[in-house]
């Protein structure tokens, strides 16, 4: 019988060495844990088992460490896991884990003793820069319930009255730019709870290169409501403070927009006309010159220089005995791609869905907004290294020739508003250097130099509840503008809610 939790009587050590046993016969990858620890790969050389008539002792070495402890139970045994509850001086039990990293579980597990590493990392950062404060929370666990994530440890810190948030970036993080958004939930959190504290500042930490981002970020949300700190950190347990002030420079690029009627061969472009005139096709035109044909925001074709090529995963090359076989392509994909599918499981109904959100708005801008010009409307601009961000943006002016930029989302995300600011700051950028009009977008039009203003698109349902607390910290210099659709959008754009600023929905 295992020994009871926390009970220093030891466990017959016949019975700990043979679960220990079953537990390395039975696993591929082994290692040693103890919580807020690294772990320690169990290979025959770098661990050993002793036992006596009275204890079992438990050691584990590597180049660096070395760890022993005495085994006075079992507490749980389980595929690929052996929790054991040991000796840990001065005359205190704790647990060791024996897991299995070949398993999914033990690769879980290893994902959270990294997690715990970290936040006795993050504790002893704490402790070291403000030796004043006590640390009054400190976690790295999920709270679904207020949207905290376990991949950023959180801390709160206290001096009296006073209070301070505080949010680390782990070094193996491969998302840091998220920590911004979980920071400012966790104040709005603590906030909440604490009202009697003042919190006066959110220290974010970063490993060395990785807080640019939101560096940038920063300086376009309210200093008037909590002041920003950003430090980052060594590992070895250095910390300077970052300057908010030297990170001005954007990675975005502005390419010169180029008509695809001046691109295009003339071949090409009398099939892209044709195909074009199809009921349910799409012809969206790219700055450098090519042109999509698409159904519902998914494209089928596109034309480039002298060359059109159809498809989807695989393209195929468009000769002029092909149309009437991208003709019969659009249709199907219009029927399986409809408002109302004939199964809504399908795999093209359900692909890309900010892709056919942007194309409703594409057709209709001025439903949602009376002030917007239904046309020019650009995607994707101006281009930012990174890749993919889930999101879909557009810009467009309004009838005073401000511009506007239209962040899409159709299901929900916590972190929309600061990828849509994100864009905006570099709108914002390029707007200031002149750029937009020097380089072919919306000719003939004198922009307006006031900033841009900024729109979150969705559909009202699927806007993350954290949405409006985030856009509470949003400077007042941006022009806010949130719009929440009416649940059967595919099929029609109706506005179900409309916020200006940084209130809360109402109804329309």
């Amino acid at each position: 019988m295992a020994a009871p939790a926390g009970s220093g009587r030891r466990e017959d050590p016949d019975r700990i060495l043979a679960a220990i046993d079953r537990f390395l016969n039975a696993s591929r990858q082994p290692v040693l844990l103890e919580p807020g620890e690294h772990h320690y790969p169990l290979a025959p050389d770098s661990f050993e088992i002793r036992s006596s008539p009275a204890s079992v002792t438990i050691e584990a070495w590597d180049e660096r460490r070395h760890l022993s402890r005495r085994v006075l139970g079992i507490r749980a045994e389980q595929p690929g896991k052996l929790e054991l509850l040991v000796d840990k001086f001065p005359r205190r039990t704790g647990r060791l884990y024996l897991i299995d990293l070949a398993r999914p579980s033990g690769a879980s597990a290893a994902v959270r003793e990294k997690r715990l590493c970290f936040r006795e990392q993050f504790r002893f950062l704490l402790a070291r820069h403000f030796p004043s404060w006590k640390i009054a929370e400190l976690s790295s666990e999920p709270n679904l319930e207020f949207s905290l994530s376990s991949r950023y440890p959180r801390a709160m810190l206290v001096q009296g009255r006073r209070a301070m948030a505080a949010i680390a970036v782990p070094p193996q993080e491969d998302s840091p730019d998220g920590v911004l958004s979980f920071g400012l939930v966790w104040l709005d959190y603590l906030r909440r709870k604490r009202r009697a504290s003042a919190f006066e500042s959110l220290a974010l930490f970063f490993p060395p290169g990785r807080e640019s981002a939101t560096c940038l970020r920063l300086r376009w949300l309210d200093a008037s409501l909590v002041q920003y700190q950003v430090f980052v950190y060594s590992q070895q347990g250095y910390v300077d403070q970052a300057d908010l002030a030297d990170y001005g420079n954007l990675d975005t690029r502005l390419e010169p927009f180029c008509d695809y009627r001046k691109a295009l061969s003339a071949r090409v472009l009398k099939w892209v006309d044709e195909l074009a005139a199809g009921p349910e096709t799409e012809l969206v035109p790219h700055r450098d010159g090519s042109a999509s044909l698409c159904v519902h925001g998914l494209e089928f074709a596109r034309a480039a220089g002298d060359q059109l090529e159809f498809g989807l995963s695989r393209r195929h090359l468009a000769y002029s005995s092909s149309l009437g076989e991208i003709r019969r392509f659009a249709a199907e994909l219009a029927r399986l791609r409809s408002p109302d599918p004939p199964d809504p499981n399908n795999a093209l109904y359900r692909l890309q869905p900010e892709a056919w959100l942007a194309s409703q708005l594409r057709a209709s801008l001025p439903s949602i907004d009376a002030s917007l010009c239904a046309a020019p409307i650009y995607g994707q601009v101006p281009a930012r290294a990174g890749g993919d961000r889930g999101v879909l943006d557009l810009l467009a002016v309004n009838h005073s020739a401000r511009l506007a930029v239209l962040e899409l989302k159709a299901s929900e995300d916590i972190h929309l508003p600061l990828q849509a600011l994100d864009y905006w700051i570099r709108v914002e950028w390029h707007l200031r250097r002149g750029e937009f009009s020097r380089y072919g977008y919306f000719p003939g039009l004198e922009l307006s130099p006031e900033p841009p203003s900024l729109f979150l698109i969705a559909p009202a349902l699927d806007y993350h509840p954290t949405t409006e607390t985030i856009l509470r910290f949003f400077s007042p210099r941006i022009p806010l503008v949130r719009i929440g659709l009416a649940l059967e959008w595919r099929r029609k754009l109706q506005v179900a809610f409309r916020v200006e600023g940084r209130g809360s929905p109402c109804a329309t």
